[in-house]
């Protein structure tokens, strides 16, 4: 098949999907609008945007994203079978539905929730097929579910020895409070953690976080979750989606923390493996951290990799039990 992949691709997980559907023999061709810049030609672009934002619920910026990839769509050298389509919130409604001049099957997936994004709504009478890995989403707005995925098991690297006990990184938002008094708690009893702040103004000061002022490269996001023994996740307001933290730690076996009440609905759910916290007052105990990881089944696992998520979203295949 003949497949284009349309992503924001701004932490690099997305790269993992059109790798797994090249190496299952199928003509891949990955549009990442995330290089694409732009820039105001003047300070009254700069204006007129504001008041498109405000009045109009879009902006110069999507209009260029949705231009840039038809312009990229162009240049296939045939219909596709499936353009797939993630995070197309972050372009106009009038760009993704000329998609389907390119595709005979045009497909959205969204892993941020309506509640966060409100924009999602607007586009999704634009695709042949959504899913979404917000249930309520999927619920309400009659949508197809398809969790994120486990796209690091083949990076696990034996290590008895860990730099930390905790690790996570995030971008700047409203979790922060949450994050630092986890981090309050680990520091009372001795823990070593990593936490990992993006953040483009970088206002906040803690001794406890690390601020960042550039997107990380996920092969050093991967560095630091390999030297650490467990795996920190908030979930954001509003959203029961579970992130790629939560995956990254069943692919790489490791255990994880959460605000996350929802994760006891999965099947891979393991309170030994699982410590879900409350955000307000967190308590992490010490036991959590000595008691041994336990392997999940192989059955269960196998629902949640890579190859059985593009049967899910890209070919419409059930899921693996």
């Amino acid at each position: 098949m003949h497949i284009t992949l349309i992503s924001l691709d701004n932490w690099g997980l997305n790269k993992h999907i059109a790798a797994d559907l090249e190496k299952q023999g199928h003509i891949v061709r990955h549009i990442d609008f995330n290089t694409f810049k732009y820039k105001y030609p003047s300070v009254f672009h700069k204006a007129y945007n504001l008041v498109l934002k405000a009045f109009f619920k879009t902006n110069l910026k999507h209009q260029h994203y949705g231009k840039e990839i038809i312009n990229e769509l162009k240049k296939n050298d045939q219909i596709q079978d499936v353009i797939l389509t993630i995070k197309g919130d972050f372009i106009t409604p009038e760009s993704i539905l000329e998609f389907k001049n390119y595709t005979k099957k045009s497909i959205g997936f969204f892993n941020d929730n309506i509640y966060r994004c409100p924009k999602i709504k607007r586009v999704l009478h634009c695709f042949d097929e959504v899913f979404s890995f917000e249930k309520e989403d999927c619920e309400k707005f009659n949508l197809k579910f398809a969790p994120n995925w486990i796209y690091n098991s083949e990076n696990a690297i034996p290590n008895n020895q860990f730099e930390y006990d905790v690790f996570n990184i995030s971008s700047i938002d409203k979790r922060l409070p949450i994050l630092k008094r986890i981090a309050a708690n680990l520091a009372s009893q001795h823990s070593k953690f990593k936490f990992i702040v993006y953040d483009k103004k970088q206002k906040d000061n803690d001794e406890n976080i690390t601020y960042i002022k550039s997107h990380m490269p996920l092969s050093e996001v991967n560095d630091y979750i390999n030297r650490s023994k467990v795996l920190l996740d908030i979930n954001r307001l509003g959203q029961i989606g579970l992130t790629f933290r939560v995956f990254e730690s069943l692919g790489l076996e490791k255990k994880l923390i959460t605000t996350n009440t929802d994760i006891k609905n999965y099947d891979f759910y393991n309170p030994n493996n699982i410590l879900i916290i409350d955000e307000k007052n967190p308590v992490i105990p010490i036991a959590f951290f000595e008691n041994e990881y336990e392997k999940i089944p192989d059955s269960i696992l196998s629902q949640y990799t890579l190859k059985d998520w593009t049967n899910r979203v890209v070919f419409q295949e059930s899921p693996s039990s």
